[in-house]
Order: C-alpha cells, then structure tokens, then sequence
C-alpha cells in the first residue's frame, strides 16, 4: 500500500474522531424533539421580532443569535437546526484545534479530546449556551486565520463568516473578536492595512450587538453579578477548577466526577503532560507560542478576576455600561482552548516519539492514552451528559393556542413572573419559560434570578413596573397600567400560577394555556429614527460579512478545484 492513501487517511481522522467524540457526547439529544435546559430554548418556530433586532428595552442578550435563528427555521426545521447547532461546534473545535496544534497523529488526536471532552463544553451544553459553544468553535479557525494574515499578507475571505458566526451573543463575540486580533495582529507600519483588515472584520462581525448595546447604554444588569463568577469545583479551588476548564457558577450542571479525587487526578496529568510538552510548545514558529499564551492568559486572567475580585466586578455591572459582559467570566475560558488542548498534545508527542525508541506497541500505547484517557477522566459526561440533556416535545396545547390565536399591535405578557420553569413535559429539567419564544409577538417577561439565595435583579426596566401595575386594586386599574408599558396581550400558565383579573377577552384557551386581549389599545413603542438608522447600519455590516466572506469563500474553492466542488487542502 502506498504512502499517499496512508497520509491522506492521517489528515481526516481528527475529523472523524472530533465527530465521534461530538455524537458520543450529545448522545439522545441528537433524538427527535427539543432539547430544553436552562437557557437552551429552541422552539418550533421562531418569529422574526424587533427586540430580537435589538430594540427591546432589556439588555441585548440574544441579540443576534435569535434573528438569526428565526431567518433560517425558515429554511431547515428548529429541530434539525437545533442538533446541528449543537453537534457542529463541537466538531468544529476539535478539527481547528488539531489543524492549529498540528504535529503527529498522536498530537492530532489528543487534543481533538481535549478541545471536544472537558469540563468548558459538558458544563455550558447543560447551562445551555450554545452560543457561547459556537464562538468555542470557531475559534481555533479563527486565530489560524490571522497565522494565514500573517503569513501571507491576506486575511482568508472565511474569517468575515467566521466571525459573524462566533459573535451571536456578545461574550462570544468578544472571544472571536480576541481570537482573530491576537492571532494576527503585527506590530509595527509593515502590519498597518493588516491590523485595519481585522479591526473591520471584527467589528462588522459583532456590530448588531455592539449596537444594540450602546443604545441600552443607560441600562445596567444590577448587583449581586459576582454569584456568576469563577467557582470551585468539589475541593478544586477556583483557580485550580479554571485551569482545567472548569468552574461554571452553576453546580447543578457540573458533573459529578469533577467534585471527586478524580478531578485532582486529572488536573495533575495535563499539567504534567503540559510541562513535558513545554520546550517543544515554546520553539513553535513565527511567535504562534506568545500568542496562544497571550490568549491563554487573557481567558484566564478575566475569569479569575471575577473570583478575586467580585466587589469590583458587582460595581461595574451596576455603575458602567457594558460592565455586565464581566458576568459570568468563565465563558472567557474559551480563550483558553488553544493552550489548554495543544500543550498536553505535544506533551503526549513528546512521550510517544521517546517510546518509539524502544518499542513501536509502546508509542501506539501512549498515543491511544493521549486520546482517550481524558474520555475517563470526565467519563459521567458522555451520552448526553449521562441522560441529562434529553429531548421533549411541546404540549400540544401550545400549538392550538398558536395556530388559534391572532395577535395584532402590541407586546405580550407572560405570566406568572418567574423567569425559570420546571414544567413535567420536559421531564423536570429546569428551563428559562419557552413560552416567550413560542408565541409571535414581542414579549415581557420575568427577568429576576434567584442564585444560591442571592436576589439577581433583572434587565428590563419594565418588568418592575408590570409588578406594580399587577399589584392595583382594581382590573380595570391593572388593565390601564399594562396598556401603558405596551402591553396588549396576556399568556398565562395557569398550571404554574393565576394570573389577578384583568379587562379583557380571551383570544385562545387550551388545557393550561390561556391568552387574552386587555380591553383598550396599547401604547406603541417605536424606535427613534436614530436607533433606527444605527441598527439597521449594525444588520448590514453584519450580514455584509456573514454572507459575502461565505460567498467569496465558496467561489475561492470552486475557482482553486478546477471548476468543480471537489474538496481541497484549505491554506490556513
């Protein structure tokens, strides 16, 4: 057999085995239905609405990842759409990280474990932000796409699609705007048009959010933000649980293994397989070695500040515009995937080129350890989060209130006000209300959270109000009040809770879903014609991106294949 067939073979395994480990890890999710948990919500259809544009009076959160879904559930089903969002990252983070580290198979395939099985992606697919887990998977392209800038003076017409891609929330939008800048920036008037190139492509890639944003200027998140920050995990201290990917505030999402002697366990293995790969690492050439730790230290950096320092952190949320996006530091650990991946890599290179020297059976041995020892190191987070993350269907009651319902002009409250439910279809698992989603209109709706005890005030200014307005004496002094905020249209579940007698008439009623028309006509909320223009400069540069960097791209291949769509060998 010749050599070629071999190489080629070589050069597609870390994909095949990225896409392993992916299915192996979502497991049932992958399966029929909607998986719903916490703020993984994806519904049937997704209408196109103007806060999911950014003119909604909470702060931007979904702004752009809820226009953009609502676009293509025209074009592929949600819930086919849901399983690629979820099944592509995660093969995408671990074929870009292994083309990024690069070096034998046996370093391909390691931290194609590493980057697709660790604490960051179990403990954000349970929290569920999947957009955050987009942003983790085009990172690694990403930063070889300012190595290609670099290299050749060019940056690849791929990064203008990357980005938009990895900037569907803002914190993601912050890691691949890192990612890109750091991966190709140069210093120095040589590197001037360059640096200008990226500097665009990162801003028309996250400028709906920015935006958006800079419009809330005067909307802060609240106090009480630092129960977001960096945790620990079992009897991992907070800097030790970030340094293995870890660390998320939530701990019903932490797998359990993670709380045992195991975790010590295996944070000891990738330090010491970091520190064997440590003097191949650093010869890296053209700089890539400074910079990967420059994003590895940055990632880690901003999510330990959270731990170090909460008061400041509480004090910015509450005081500075955009100081909300400190948050929840550890989503920076993404920025951590290149090093934290690559160096026990090499460090399983390094062990398995020293056994080559005694026996062949030996480097197979250690190179089939690289790969798959970190699998049962974290071995509770296959199938789906060891069944956690499972499918459901909606009630069918929802879909007849839907398709009997019209709405007209105004917003929708959802009631009762309590932004997480716990509802039995979606076999008890805790999600953030659906219901917001699943109806059409625009819709206000409980935004507080309670943390570990801790009130988390919420974001939309106008859901203190819609409190109060409930809390009148009289329907008809509660009808007039929420007609004043905008609201036109009452959902209720009443299997969670009554909402008190309102002015109104029923639209649609089935089972335990009730939606009701306030007597009365509600007062408009329109945009200024400068937020207007703002936004809608935000959505060009966006879609100008999204859309030319894939057309560019595409015609790039098909003009390099001969005029067919034959793969090739990309040169980032």
């Amino acid at each position: 057999m010749s050599s070629r067939p071999i190489r080629r073979l070589g050069a597609h395994l870390p994909l095949v085995w990225a896409t392993v480990l992916a299915v192996l890890l979502l497991g049932p999710a992958l399966g029929p239905g909607y998986v719903l948990s916490y703020d993984l919500v994806w519904v049937p259809h997704l209408s196109l609405r103007g806060d999911f544009l950014g003119f909604g009076t909470a702060l931007p959160r979904a702004v752009p990842s809820d226009a953009v879904v609502a676009v293509l559930d025209n074009l592929v089903p949600a819930m086919l759409l849901e399983k690629v969002a979820l099944l592509a990252p995660l093969i995408a983070a671990g074929a870009g990280t292994a083309r990024l580290v690069g070096g034998s198979l046996a370093v391909r395939l390691t931290a194609v474990t590493l980057a697709v099985w660790n604490p960051f992606t179990v403990e954000r697919l349970g929290i569920g932000h999947w957009t955050v887990l987009v942003g983790y998977g085009v990172l690694p392209w990403l930063v070889l796409a300012g190595r290609a800038l670099r290299r050749t003076g060019r940056l690849p017409a791929a990064a203008w699609a990357l980005v938009p891609l990895g900037a569907l929330s803002a914190s993601a939008g912050l890691v691949s705007a890192a990612a890109l800048l750091v991966g190709g920036w140069q210093p120095g008037r040589e590197g001037r048009r360059g640096n200008l190139v990226l500097v665009a492509c990162a801003v028309a890639g996250n400028a709906p959010w920015v935006v958006a944003g800079l419009l809330h200027a005067g909307s802060a998140t609240g106090s009480s933000t630092s129960v977001f920050a960096l945790h620990p995990e079992g009897s991992l201290p907070a800097p030790l649980a970030a340094l293995g990917m870890g660390g998320i505030w939530n701990a019903d999402v932490v797998p359990g293994s993670r709380e045992t002697f195991v975790g010590w366990l295996s944070l000891l293995l990738l330090v010491s397989l970091a520190a064997v790969g440590f003097g191949t690492w650093r010869r890296r050439p053209d700089a890539d070695a400074v910079r990967l730790g420059l994003l590895w230290a940055l990632g880690f950096g901003l999510a330990c500040l959270t731990w170090l320092l909460p008061g400041l952190t509480d004090w910015l949320a509450g005081h500075v515009a955009g100081g909300g996006l400190l948050r929840d530091g550890t989503r920076s650990l993404a920025l951590c995937l290149p090093v934290y991946a690559g160096l026990p890599a090499v460090g399983i290179g390094v062990l398995a080129d020293r056994a080559a020297a005694t026996e062949v059976g030996v480097r197979r041995a250690v190179a089939a350890a690289g790969a798959l020892l970190p699998l049962l190191l974290l071995y509770d987070a296959g199938w789906g989060l060891a069944g956690a993350l499972r499918p459901a269907d909606y009630p069918a009651a929802w879909a007849q209130v839907r398709a009997q319902a019209r709405f007209g002009d105004g917003d929708l409250l959802v009631l009762p006000l309590s932004a997480y439910r716990a509802p039995a279809w979606n076999h008890g698992h805790t999600v953030l209300d659906p219901l917001a989603r699943y109806l059409p209109p625009d819709a206000l709706t409980a935004d507080a959270l309670l943390v570990d005890g801790t009130a988390v005030p919420g974001e939309d200014p106008r859901v203190p109000r819609v409190e109060s307005a409930l809390r009148l004496t009289t329907a008809p002094a509660r009808t007039q009040a929420l007609l004043d905020l905008g609201v036109q249209y009452v959902a209720t579940e009443t299997d969670v809770g009554r909402a008190p007698p309102l002015a109104s008439e029923p639209v649609a009623s089935r089972a335990a879903l009730s939606v009701e028309r306030l007597d009365g006509t509600a007062v408009a909320r329109t945009p200024s014609v400068g937020a207007g223009l703002a936004t809608g400069a935000a959505w060009t540069a966006y879609l100008l991106s999204l859309l030319g960097g894939l057309a560019v791209a595409g015609f790039a291949r098909f003009r390099r294949s001969g005029g067919g769509w034959a793969p090739i060998r990309s040169r980032m």
